[in-house]
């Protein structure tokens, strides 16, 4: 161990040891505060500096295997970013990156999850230029990209390491053995096991969360003694060739080969992930996007350990609420309809509604009343556009408006959508949620994931019905996340039971700061790995378990 290493597990054992505690008690914890106000405020004029220092340059970012430049991302904003990044040669990168996994390998589980803190709180120490790359890579507003792209994604990163770490120190690592012979001396054998990594782990990143989702998988492949190439999407560079710039920096300030992490950047239309996730090198995979290129993934790198992240149908079983909690309930589906314009894995989408109306109390609100309500209260958090774009971001991509126009014709509209005027940012695409109202026989229209905001009423026979549709759907096509409002436990319990089966996390009678959008590192999980919408959890045993193997050796004693 060289002394910088040796400096790091000492600096780091005492947040290893809280969050290992942390994911045993499942109790609040974090590590690195979400609070804007609690970095020094200059920091926030550095990060705009650098993230405009660096428009239509280059990004400082030396690896092996260099053979050229590419980069053509636009901001959501409105304007090109015009920077490049070095364009990888697999053939000469690969073996590089394979040629320090020794030394990494033989330094043992507590060194490398005190390198990954140690990246992962210089990364901190830098979110404020994280949140510069997020929100103009995603289109998150910038509140939201300082807490997802920066604070919320290092606590997701730094949950990976110790789940890794909690992993490979399931037992000793030597240990005599000796079976009793009776009369005859014992036989005693010396063994010994080493955690034996998989080789290189592929991230392949996404668009709109690139740090968020992109960090469990990297943390926990790098912990558990893999190399990691960062293959970021092509829109959404930045926030992950920063995220490779520390990483390389810190494994080379503790003495370890700084190409254990690289950038694979692509050229336009150059497919790269579909390229690289087919190398015999690549024997961990992650992955999350389309369910289209994440079914191919998990049919065709079959000399990976493929783990996917894919689309579903998040569901909100409504029953009935109390008369005070209605209007807190409509304020907050608002809210999750709304966020980042439902350009999350997590948004609602299918809201069930029996046809005969909902009770509040001891009235019964009509499914037509239910959905001018919900209308009602979208429109009035939306109304001012300065604050429907802290709600809202900007659109992503363009096939997002395509999507509004076709959901203009299906079902009836309760909710039109709007275009709303930046008034930071004139020359970007914001639009206010749609909503439409359909009826539960209409399953061709909701049984798949229409990405961002349209959302759907669905009138059906009774609650037992949305529950039995619920279970349906969510088993069949997937989701992340479900709600259920009621005021009858009998229902919250069905839908519990039902939830068991379909494997979606379930979020009861929200109203307050907490969102079914939202997660917390530490105490949720993020996907079950029972549905089609995820083949595994952020994070738990299982998804860093199989990134590793113990191998042994023995000798007479």
């Amino acid at each position: 161990m060289t002394g910088n290493a040796a400096d790091l597990v000492a600096r780091h054992r005492p947040t290893l040891d809280a969050a290992l505690a942390a994911i045993r008690t499942r109790e609040f914890f974090t590590h690195f505060p979400e609070q804007i106000k609690a970095y020094p405020q200059e920091r926030a004029a550095a990060g705009k500096a650098w993230f405009d220092g660096l428009l239509g340059g280059e990004f400082p970012l030396e690896q092996a295997g260099t053979d050229g430049r590419v980069g053509a991302e636009r901001s959501p904003y409105g304007f090109e970013l015009g920077i490049t990044y070095p364009h990888a040669d697999a053939d000469a990168l690969l073996p590089a990156m394979a040629a320090g996994l020794p030394a990494w390998r033989d330094a043992g589980a507590e060194v490398r999850a005190a390198v990954c803190v140690e990246i992962l709180t210089q990364l901190n120490e830098l979110s404020f230029e994280v949140s510069y790359a997020a929100m103009h890579t995603s289109g998150q507003a910038f509140g939201m990209a300082f807490q997802a792209a920066g604070p919320h994604a290092q606590d997701r990163g730094l949950e990976a390491v110790v789940y890794g770490y909690s992993a490979m120190s399931s037992h000793v690592s030597q240990a005599v053995w000796e079976k009793p012979q009776g009369s005859r001396p014992p036989i005693r054998l010396a063994k010994k096991w080493v955690a034996v990594p998989r080789g290189i782990a592929l991230v392949i990143g996404c668009n709109t969360f690139p740090t968020w989702n992109g960090y469990p998988g990297l943390f926990a492949s790098l912990v558990t003694g893999n190399a990691v190439l960062v293959k970021p999407h092509p829109n959404a560079i930045l926030p992950l060739a920063l995220t490779v710039q520390v990483a390389r920096r810190v494994l080379a300030e503790a003495g370890f080969d700084p190409n254990l992490v690289a950038l694979a950047a692509e050229a336009p239309q150059e497919g790269l992930a579909k390229t690289l996730a087919l190398r015999p090198e690549v024997r961990i995979i992650d992955f999350t996007g389309s369910n289209e290129f994440g079914d191919w993934l998990e049919r065709n790198a079959a000399q990976a350990q493929v783990f996917t992240e894919k689309a579903g149908v998040n569901t909100i079983i409504v029953d009935s609420f109390a008369p005070d909690q209605y209007p807190a309930a409509l304020d907050h589906l608002a809210f999750s309809l709304s966020l980042y314009t439902a350009q999350m894995c997590t948004s609602p989408q299918n809201l069930l509604v029996p046809r005969g109306g909902v009770r509040v109390g001891d009235e019964v609100k009509s499914f037509e009343q239910f959905g001018a309500d919900l209308a009602a209260a979208v429109d009035k958090l939306l109304g001012d556009d300065a604050r429907a774009t802290a709600v809202l971001g900007a659109v992503v991509n363009l096939f997002i408006t395509e999507r509004l126009a076709q959901a203009e014709g299906v079902g009836k509209t309760v909710l039109a959508s709007r275009v709303v005027k930046h008034p930071e940012f004139p020359e970007a695409t914001v639009r206010t949620p749609l909503i439409a109202a359909v009826d539960a026989a209409d399953a061709s229209v909701y049984e798949h994931e229409w990405f961002g905001p349209v959302s759907f009423l669905i009138a059906t026979e009774d609650t037992k019905h949305s529950i039995e549709l619920y279970r349906r759907t969510v088993s069949q096509h997937g989701a992340l996340t479900a709600a259920v409002y009621s005021t009858d436990e009998s229902v919250v319990a069905a839908a519990e039971e039902a939830t068991w089966d379909a494997g979606a996390n379930l979020s009861i009678n929200l109203t307050g700061a907490v969102y079914m959008n939202q997660s917390s590192g530490f105490s949720d999980y993020h996907g079950t790995g029972l549905n089609p919408a995820a083949n595994a959890t952020y994070t738990d045993h299982g998804f860093v378990a199989s990134r590793f193997r113990f191998v042994q050796s023995r000798r007479p004693a």
